[in-house]
């Protein structure tokens, strides 16, 4: 009884309450605004932080991000039973799905974040002039890294770039990619020239001025600028900073994070936060700061098998042997199959696949030698290094390639083949026509980067999918290129941001 008149106590109150004009004017006190925060060079410190949080959700590196990148190379396969996966690789998504809605809602929110650090950081005063350009170089990195997802994924996107102020800002027109690429170049290029070299702990992780060059040159590298983004590659070169890790799977695990061959990584750690899984919302404390990609790519029964290797990786690989006569090392760090003393999780390969003993599972990037029993907890620890030192080497002969400078190209080209213990042919490949070196490139750069969503992104800036030859070898490797409509190389803008915002049209092939 005394709780029943307590409640409606509550209640009277709050009734009479809100009859005064002033109750709807209160602020709650325990909530942030931007004009309470981004007062303080720790506000400074937090508001970047949190563009960092934006690369954590479900719609960017907790998983969808990399499956979107790598399901549709020719290199990956989705035999996933479900549909959003399966059909992102296949180019049959709808203009309605959570690949294409979540993708478009994280990573703008990472641009959010990053024009509300940008729009403030000089509103507050610092007593360390080089930490206030860190942060700044920090949110331009972040917010270009955003929209070069944005613009790679689907072409056609608005360039915000100032937070939002009024009704009209939230109802932005397409701009041409041209000029989102622009925008892109010039956030890279403005964070090259704030950000340190390298971090210290606690702060490694952080954007670097090798990685917002690497990025600006890959960039460039995208629209064919090849004399821009030969220099901005050399410039990390030069550096001397970064070198090739002497094991190439040391690059995939969580024992050898931020390594010297990494530029840029997304930091996960199963020892960080809590065990609640991030999916979508505000962040919260017990937010574990694992990605599912493991669990996600995984074979079966150690995880859901919704990414697996092609046939054609899998005998690519097998081409071409080393000096001592051996497949490429870089298989068994790339693929489970049956080899001798094949292993996986504990268990022996031809144990867990007597019955099927052809069949190939993905390993990179999972956690099949690290002692556990499988994937089934959806927390993996390991950092998802998005720019590898390898891939400055390849862009770099690439650009001299293209640039008619052979010899370099093949001289950068046998560096990372070394690695792979690889025979020299370096002055073979230096005798090489321009058209016959980009093949060669194309086959270094599909066996260096294998499963790592780098394949697609070649596969469309090289003009493949236009050129009617290329596009019958794609079907040959993978048969889900045979389902591919021209234009589909992007996906669709999600239909719910249609229909919420008149100014957006659709894609072309949806």
């Amino acid at each position: 009884m005394k709780n029943i008149k307590f409640m409606l106590l509550a209640v009277a109150i709050l009734f009479a309450t809100a009859c005064k004009k002033d109750f709807l004017e209160l602020t709650n006190p325990n909530v942030q605004t931007s004009g309470s925060f981004w007062k303080t060079e720790a506000d400074a410190v937090a508001g970047v932080n949190a563009i960092y949080q934006s690369l954590y959700y479900d719609g960017t590196f907790l998983r969808f991000a990399q499956c979107a990148l790598d399901l549709r190379g020719d290199d990956v396969m989705s035999p996933s039973p479900w549909d959003v996966l399966s059909n992102t690789g296949s180019f049959k998504l709808f203009n309605n799905t959570i690949m294409q809605e979540w993708l478009w809602v994280a990573f703008y929110g990472g641009v959010t974040r990053a024009n509300l650090a940008i729009a403030n950081i000089d509103k507050i005063t610092f007593t360390n002039a080089a930490l206030r350009d860190r942060l700044m170089g920090e949110a331009l990195f972040l917010r270009a890294l955003n929209y070069y997802y944005l613009v790679t994924f689907f072409n056609n996107v608005p360039l915000v770039l100032k937070p939002y102020e009024s009704s009209a800002d939230y109802f932005p027109s397409q701009a041409p990619p041209a000029e989102v690429w622009d925008q892109i170049y010039a956030d890279f290029d403005q964070a090259s020239r704030l950000l340190p070299v390298s971090h210290n702990d606690p702060d490694k992780g952080r954007a670097t001025k090798g990685a917002a060059l690497a990025f600006l040159g890959k960039s460039y590298l995208f629209n064919q600028r090849f004399s821009e983004a030969s220099a901005k590659l050399k410039e990390v070169i030069d550096l001397n900073v970064y070198s090739l890790m002497p094991n190439f799977g040391d690059n995939f695990t969580e024992q050898f994070e931020n390594n010297q061959e990494s530029l840029f990584e997304i930091q996960f750690s199963r020892e960080v936060g809590g065990t609640v899984l991030g999916w979508v919302d505000a962040p919260y404390s017990d937010w574990s700061k694992t990605t599912a990609r493991a669990i996600t790519f995984a074979p079966a029964p150690f995880g859901w098998n919704d990414a697996a290797p092609t046939g054609f990786i899998f005998q690519k690989f097998q081409e071409e042997k080393t000096v001592g006569g051996q497949d490429d090392p870089r298989l068994r760090t790339t693929i489970y199959y049956n080899y001798p003393g094949c292993t996986l999780y504990g268990q022996s390969f031809q144990d867990v696949y007597a019955t099927e003993l052809g069949k190939i599972g993905v390993k990179k990037y999972g956690n099949g030698d690290s002692g556990r029993p499988d994937e089934k907890d959806w927390r993996s620890g390991i950092n998802e290094r998005l720019l590898r030192y390898a891939d400055v080497l390849l862009m770099y002969a690439e650009c001299q390639n293209e640039l008619g400078n052979t010899g370099i190209c093949a001289e950068y080209i046998q560096k990372v083949r070394t690695r792979a213990n690889l025979p020299d042919r370096q002055t073979e490949f230096a005798a090489l026509s321009k058209e016959q070196m980009r093949d060669r490139i194309a086959d270094e750069r599909l066996l260096e980067f294998a499963l790592e969503g780098h394949r697609f992104d070649d596969i469309r800036r090289w003009g493949w999918l236009q050129n009617p030859a290329k596009l019958t070898e794609l079907q040959a490797h993978d048969p889900e290129f045979v389902s591919y409509v021209p234009g589909r190389e992007f996906f669709s803008i999600p239909q719910l941001e249609i229909e919420t915002n008149p100014n957006l049209r659709q894609n072309p092939g949806y």
